[in-house]
């Protein structure tokens, strides 16, 4: 039979297939079965491979619901029971032959191991991203499937495959576990076997009995035993053999890796060295930097460095002895780029050669020694591979040092166990200038800052190497980085131990350069300035040093005192505070209802109701929202007042309101007011929310004034209501002091008897006045006398009512000198310390009166206060700058002392003659003779002083230090 064209090209390309797939699995080291069967059908691999292809993969299809049953149906495989069962063979043959392929081909990918991926079985996906440490040995049970329908219980994060043996459609709970078989109960033959006579008859031939039938369907079986039916047969899954026919090439390379001894691992078998992930990645590293070996040394400390920028904070050396001594003494072995030596630690014997480092206490002269070596020349452009990975692993374990000595525990764990720390610094930072290491010194600074609060210099510390090199780096270095790590590190000597920092020895010309930093807009570089000033001072001897250089260029002291004048205000922020002149005077609330004024009750009587009424409850009551009235008294009220004028008989008599809409309309009238019962033993109807006035108004709200005069004898005042000041003055004058209002008069009142003396004639306003009796200076007892002096009461009532009025209507009062007090106590608001702020520590607005009743007097005070941390204590360059003012100002009469006496010439390094020629000098002279009081008048003169009364003026947070220098001032000058 003819082959057609495209038939023959399929057939081609199929080959070309094979031959890729072949070349492939040999290239692998696996077997390829090439002729795969499944269900007695062949299988054409390049058409599995495609159909999955198509798919879009093993992964994918593996994932799919039921996916491999579809690509069974390409090839034919049928839907019988046993289609489950086909999917896996169908799976499994693509598994072995097609996915590592199907990984390097389609995704150009490495495929992972074949231990775990053909020699397990197919379960399972994800084989794109399956590695070795992300993937977990199955178990005996699941390495192979078996054929029964059996399914163990998937766990919560295992994926369960529907294509797997044992998920057959016949299946209703897939998955799960189902109960054993039921078993066929033994039922013994109770029939005899052997044959009578009697029942066969003798001489007859024996016939073979007939067994007993035996019957399962009894009441006594479950209907599980009845209606059981054999499990069907699982079709077993054959796998090819490798044979010189199918596959010769493989079956030669097994035959000769049997002959020289090589043996295919089984399946399953752990090999040497391998299934256990081994030590710590802390442990490896701190291993590999002891090694010695390029490779190992640049993997630890690639792994240092992120370790400590992630875990720094965890990491203790501690936990791992050895290494911070070995990060140390890699560090060290930068040295060997410049000079010819190597060094060598030793932690028992004697120091005796150049290159021992004695690590338990310290190698003295290290400077020496390293200039005492051979230096290397080299050439910058001329660099080796093998010094660039030096350089490059050197700067990571500084930069891995660095990071871990940041935790506390460390730092003091370094510098309690070796001294290796301090020869490092010494070492490194003696090395050439050289731009390669310029990274490398800055990680030394950055180790010095953390090291040394637990470090206790010499004294005098001069004589310390670290402490010079900090010296000469503040003097002589251009970089500002440099400069502020070493200001830090000099300041924080021995910061966390009882030891005092005693920072001495400084040259006049680093004290210049630090004053000149001040000035600059770098806050940062200021701030480590300040600080170090600050510690500078706090030394009598360096203040008398800076005494005895008050004249000299070198020692700007003027300039010094006057720079820290002006940061006094540094970060000042600008706020006001209302202070509370005199508190506001509680009114006391009216006990009864007032009387309603006669020219008021005129205007009342022609209205008609319910006007009446309402303009009534306006004058006589006002709003309160604690107050309460009861509806029969406010009821007995309106009654005593208008119902002696409601008679029906009188012409244009109005009638008065009915009880239930007089008390619906008052709370129409007041919107606080509310109709109310209080239940207890006999029910309360009340009105909360009103309360009778102190002084009845007119409809205009203009506050009545009321005669307080209560002649001896009388419980009460005359309680008579006037509407203005002139009218209360002529009911006084008339009423109580006996003038008589002489009609037509100029003069309007009679003179006769004004001037005529009365022993009783007395002030009685409010029963308490007696002004005349007992004033100071008393007044000649005249009714004279007593009408010149009661319009004071008569501007006091109205003042009051003025206040009263702004209170209930919420409007400020004009503001005059009695009630209102402008800030005139200094420019921009100066604070007088003899004002209290109020009780309560609120601050009040302008337009606020006390809740219950009259005006409180204040003012604004404009303050420029400084920065405050979180417990309310000043901080920030404002406060170090008062510190070091503080320490100047304390310690100038005992550094005035100390030049008096000589004592500078040993601890400041001076020699006696110097001191001499500079005491020759008179005005040098005169100051020191003058016990502090003329170095306080010449330093703390001028603007100096003008800064810190301002500061104590002004500002409220930096006060209390300011207060200090001012009270050191005076007591300098008294001395």
């Amino acid at each position: 039979m003819a082959v057609s064209e495209e038939d023959d090209s399929l057939q081609l390309d199929s080959t070309t297939f094979l031959k890729r797939l072949a070349t492939f699995h040999q290239q692998r080291g696996t077997a390829l079965e090439a002729a795969p069967r499944v269900n007695n059908k062949p299988i054409d691999l390049q058409k599995l491979y495609q159909v999955v292809l198509d798919q879009g993969g093993y992964d994918e299809v593996s994932r799919a619901r039921l996916a491999w049953r579809k690509v069974g149906q390409s090839f034919g495989l049928g839907s019988s029971n046993h289609i489950a069962a086909y999917a896996f063979a169908l799976k499994t043959v693509y598994y072995r032959n097609l996915a590592a392929f199907e990984i390097k081909d389609r995704y150009n990918k490495e495929p992972p191991p074949k231990e775990i991926l053909e020699h397990i079985t197919a379960r399972g996906g994800d084989l794109l991203t399956r590695t070795v440490e992300n993937y977990s040995q199955p178990s005996i049970e699941e390495a192979e499937p078996s054929g029964d329908d059996e399914v163990t219980t998937p766990n919560g994060g295992d994926r369960m495959d529907l294509d797997d043996p044992g998920s057959g459609p016949g299946r209703s709970t897939r998955g799960l576990r189902q109960a054993p078989p039921q078993r066929v109960l033994f039922q013994p033959d109770l029939s005899s076997s052997r044959q009578t006579r009697t029942a066969t008859g003798h001489g007859q031939s024996p016939q073979p009995t007939t067994a007993p039938t035996v019957t399962y369907n009894g009441p006594s079986l479950p209907h599980s035993l009845s209606s059981y039916e054999p499990r069907p047969p699982f079709p077993l899954t054959l796998r090819g053999v490798t044979t010189p026919a199918n596959n010769s090439s493989r079956f030669y390379q097994q035959v000769h890796q049997q002959h020289v001894g090589l043996k295919r691992k089984a399946k399953n078998v752990t090999e040497p060295g391998s299934g256990f992930e081994g030590p710590n990645i802390y442990v490896r590293t701190l291993q590999a930097l002891k090694s010695g070996i390029p490779g190992e040394i640049s993997y630890a400390l690639h792994h240092l460095v992120k370790i400590s920028h992630e875990r720094g904070d965890k990491f203790r050396f501690e936990a791992f002895p050895g290494l911070a001594e070995a990060l140390i003494e890699y560090i060290l072995t930068i040295t060997s780029e410049y000079y010819a030596i190597d060094w060598r630690v030793t932690y028992t014997e004697d120091v005796t050669s150049d290159n021992v480092l004695d690590a338990i206490n310290g190698t003295p002269k290290l400077a020496e020694k390293m200039q005492s070596a051979k230096r290397i020349d080299f050439v910058d452009e001329l660099w080796d591979s093998e010094s660039v990975i030096h350089f490059e692993n050197v700067m990571q374990a500084g930069l891995a040092t660095r990071n871990l000595l940041h935790m506390e525990e460390n730092a003091q764990y370094l510098v309690r166990e070796t001294c290796l720390a301090r020869d490092m610094l010494s070492i490194i930072l003696n090395l050439p200038h050289d731009l390669r290491l310029t990274e490398l010194r800055h990680y030394m600074w950055d180790i010095a800052e953390c090291l040394v609060p637990y470090w206790v210099m010499p004294n005098p510390p001069r004589s310390d190497p670290l402490y010079q090199l900090l010296l000469h780096e503040i003097q002589e270095s251009p970089d500002r980085g440099a400069i502020v790590t070493c200001i830090r590190t000099l300041c924080r000597i021995s910061m966390n131990l009882t030891a005092v920092n005693n920072i001495s020895g400084v040259p006049p010309e680093i004290i210049t350069r630090v004053v000149n930093w001040c000035l600059l807009q770098d806050e940062e570089l200021v701030g480590a300035a300040l600080d170090f000033l600050y510690q500078y001072t706090a030394n009598p001897i360096n203040v008398a040093l800076l005494l005895y250089k008050h004249k000299s260029r070198k020692c700007p002291l003027p300039p010094l005192l006057s720079r820290m004048a002006s940061l006094l205000r540094h970060g000042e922020t600008e706020t006001q505070t209302k202070v509370v002149l005199q508190h506001a005077i509680p009114e006391i609330p009216a006990e009864t209802i007032p009387n309603v004024p006669a020219d008021l009750l005129e205007k009342l009587l022609q209205m008609d109701e319910p006007e009446r009424s309402n303009v009534w409850l306006k004058c006589v009551f006002e709003e309160h929202k604690d107050s309460e009235i009861t509806q029969i008294a406010l009821w007995h009220a309106y009654q005593a007042r208008f119902l002696q004028h409601s008679n029906p008989a009188a012409p244009n008599a109005t009638g008065l309101l009915p009880a239930a809409e007089f008390i619906k309309n008052v709370s129409i009238i007041f919107e606080s007011a509310t109709a109310q019962v209080v239940n207890g033993v006999q029910n309360k109807f009340i009105i909360k929310g009103i309360r009778p006035r102190r002084h009845p108004t007119d409809p205009r709200h203009h506050i009545y004034l009321r005669c307080m005069w209560r002649a001896p004898g009388q419980p009460t005042p005359c309680n008579e209501y006037l509407p203005n000041a002139d009218a209360l003055k002529h009911h006084l004058w008339q009423a109580h002091c006996g003038l008589q209002y002489k009609e037509g008069s100029t003069t309007q009142y009679s003179t006769e008897q004004t001037n005529i003396r009365n022993p009783k004639i007395d002030c009685h306003w409010n029963g308490n006045c007696h002004r005349i009796s007992r004033g100071v200076p008393k007044l000649e007892p005249t009714i004279y006398n007593l009408a010149r002096h009661i319009p004071i009461h008569i501007v006091q009532e109205a003042k009051d009512n003025r206040n009263n009025k702004a209170q209930k209507t919420g409007q400020s009062p004009t503001a005059s000198a009695d009630h209102f007090v402008p800030n005139t106590l200094g420019p921009r608001g100066a604070h007088d310390p003899r004002y209290l702020v109020d009780a309560k520590g609120l601050p009040l607005s302008r337009s606020e009166i006390d809740p219950e009743g009259r005006e409180a007097v204040w003012q604004y005070m404009t303050y420029y206060n400084t920065p405050v941390d979180e417990k309310g204590e000043p901080c920030g360059l404002s406060n170090t700058a008062a510190l070091i003012l503080r320490n100047i100002a304390r310690h100038v009469v005992k550094a005035n002392s100390i030049l008096k006496e000589g004592d500078l010439v040993g601890p400041a390094g001076l020699n006696r003659e110097d001191l001499a020629d500079w005491m020759s000098d008179e005005s040098n002279a005169e100051l020191v003779a003058d016990s502090g009081a003329a170095w306080m008048e010449r330093l703390f003169a001028g603007e100096v002083r003008e800064g810190l009364t301002w500061v104590m003026t002004y500002n409220r947070s930096l006060a209390p230090v300011v207060a200090d220098v001012l009270a050191l001032m005076r007591k300098g000058m008294e001395a």
